[in-house]
């Protein structure tokens, strides 16, 4: 991503755990942080909160959050405008790492990327349906949104040519989901239709979450549908893979140098 950005006439200052940040951010335009936060908070602002606040050049910064900032809604819908409502402990530190976030951008344009789960190649249910550690748990109308790796770029990408303006913290909320929320066991199913192998058998719910660990509980504890028109309008963007059936079609194709 720093790269594509970089061939389109930024200077970006894409900040990781272990990259050395004080000199690029002297020079960087373009700010992306990826880094999630943890139980002491977000690690980026804790190691560089001061050198970002004081960055002579920055001009925008893009923090890619997660959804789980909505919470639990019992299925029903939510959107950009939504207010955030976090039900879960890591979905409470992601709020607050955006609420930290907007803090250190002090009035310069930040984009809050709040996304659904991510896909692609290398990370997809592929690799699990070949180990035959697939599980196919069924709950009829737990549905969730994917977005894939090419598609987050694409957004952020296009969030810098067009920066948010406007409001009093120049924060734009950006959901990155895809147009069809779906239950887990349709994606496997179609996953494994694609590879030509069985489907794996279905597996009642109440069985499955006993076995769970506590993140995947707090996963399955909430249910959700993300909408993303306002983003792709406010971007000029159509998502490339809208569902996740174009995108695990890419992902074979990729995997088989067709891409």
């Amino acid at each position: 991503m720093a790269q594509k950005a970089a061939d389109a006439g930024y200077a970006v200052a894409s900040i990781g755990r272990d990259t050395p940040a004080e000199a690029a951010l002297a020079a960087a335009t373009h700010l992306l942080a990826t880094v999630p936060p943890d139980a002491a908070g977000d690690p980026v602002l804790a190691r560089y909160g001061a050198a970002i606040a004081s960055a002579p050049m920055l001009r925008w910064i893009g923090y890619l959050s997660a959804t789980s900032v909505y919470g639990d809604r019992g299925g029903g819908t939510v959107d950009e405008d939504t207010p955030p409502a976090p039900t879960s402990e890591r979905g409470r530190r992601r709020l607050a790492a955006e609420r930290a976030w907007e803090r250190v951008a002090e009035g310069r344009p930040l984009d809050l990327f709040r996304l659904a789960g991510i896909y692609g190649p290398g990370r997809s249910v592929f690799a699990a349906l070949r180990r035959g550690e697939a599980r196919r748990i069924e709950r009829p109308g737990h549905e969730f949104g994917r977005i894939h790796r090419d598609d987050i770029v694409a957004a952020v990408l296009a969030a810098m040519r067009n920066p948010p303006l406007g409001t009093s913290m120049g924060t734009r909320i950006l959901n990155l989901t895809d147009d069809e929320p779906a239950e887990s066991a349709a994606v496997i199913g179609e996953a494994a239709r694609l590879l030509g192998m069985p489907a794996p058998p279905a597996l009642p719910f109440a069985e499955a979450y006993a076995a769970m660990s506590p993140m995947a509980r707090s996963f399955w504890d909430e249910s959700r549908r993300v909408l993303s028109r306002k983003t792709r309008a406010a971007l000029g963007l159509a998502w490339r893979y809208p569902s996740y059936r174009e995108g695990l079609e890419a992902i074979l194709a990729e995997e088989a140098g067709k891409g």
